[in-house]
């Protein structure tokens, strides 16, 4: 059975807005559909609880778009978040906090419905399941680290050192190769026999003398790395879709 969600739309420019809703209740996996241009407005709807999806404009007075979703991580049961945007320079922050779209304006109506089938893929699948709380120990203390939150993974012996967005660190001993299979469907591809990397966390992809290469954050810092000739058009091919 299609999961029927209830969405709520926030934007703070009226066109927008009603095209979105619009579009939305054209969709027959949407139950509902209600709409507001206020980020405050929205937080008080979105904690009545029964809201599904939210399409969240980025840049809008008062609560912004990610200010919005920063609150939204707090909620025990929070709704899938599509970010909706004229610019691509908050994808990579959008991403990061587990976003399961990034919109960009103007918006068409068989891209919408391709961030639409994505969360009702998730639904079907079951609850969070792009959320997977990954279990690491430092120091006798267990942390959970959110795999969305993994840049990329490194085979280091029996291990895999999991490097995540921020900069820091972790290992598990899981083979890299169980890794890459089970998190595919995340996002997670293989470029290299000792790296796999996370679609949503990639900034560039570098084409130089025949060779490809990919840059994902690392703190303040970017890292490069390599892919192999093997892996390289499949990560293009993927990238590509991802687009799309």
């Amino acid at each position: 059975m299609p999961v029927a969600l209830h969405a709520l739309v926030v934007d703070d420019e009226q066109p927008v807005l009603d095209e979105l809703v619009w579009l939305l209740e054209r969709d027959d996996r949407i139950a509902s559909v209600r709409g507001t241009r206020s980020g405050a407005d929205a937080l008080r709807l979105l904690e009545q609880g029964g809201i599904d999806l939210v399409f969240l404009d980025v840049a809008m007075p008062g609560l912004s778009g990610l200010d919005i979703a920063r609150l939204l991580g707090r909620f025990r049961a929070a709704p899938r978040i599509v970010f909706v945007t004229a610019h691509e320079a908050h994808a990579v922050e959008a991403f990061e906090m587990n976003a399961a779209d990034y919109l960009l304006k103007p918006i068409r109506e068989e891209r919408l419905r391709e961030s639409v089938r994505r969360v009702s893929a998730d639904g079907d699948r079951g609850p969070s399941a792009g959320d997977e709380q990954i279990a690491v120990e430092l120091g006798g203390v267990t942390r959970f680290v959110s795999r969305a939150s993994v840049a990329h993974a490194e085979a280091q012996g029996d291990y895999v050192r999991l490097h995540v967005a921020d900069g820091t660190s972790h290992l598990v001993r899981t083979p890299l190769g169980v890794l890459a299979d089970e998190w595919a469907e995340a996002g997670f591809v293989r470029v290299h026999r000792s790296i796999v990397v996370n679609l949503a966390h990639v900034r560039e992809v570098r084409m130089q003398a025949g060779r490809c290469s990919v840059v994902v954050p690392s703190g303040t810092e970017l890292v490069e790395l390599q892919v192999a000739r093997r892996h390289t058009r499949t990560l293009r091919d993927l990238i590509h879709e991802r687009a799309l």
